[in-house]
């Protein structure tokens, strides 16, 4: 899977829209829209930490599993 799927799907799965998503995670929205329709490639270290940040904060249940060490 590649990034903008998976950066998509932690979206989904939290219920954010990617307003709320990029606001919460202080992104700015015009690179958070990049990143997810795959104009711009997302670092693999940030959306390590952000899917950290979703499951550490009982906001995500499952990581896909491309993400799982």
């Amino acid at each position: 899977m590649n990034m903008q799927k998976l950066i998509k799907e932690l979206r989904e799965q939290s219920g954010m829209n990617m307003k709320e998503f990029s606001y919460y995670f202080k992104i700015p929205y015009r690179t958070y829209q990049d990143w997810e329709y795959g104009k711009r490639e997302m670092p693999e270290y940030l959306l390590r930490l952000i899917t950290y940040k979703l499951k550490m904060e009982g906001i995500i249940f499952r990581v896909p599993e491309e993400l799982e060490d």
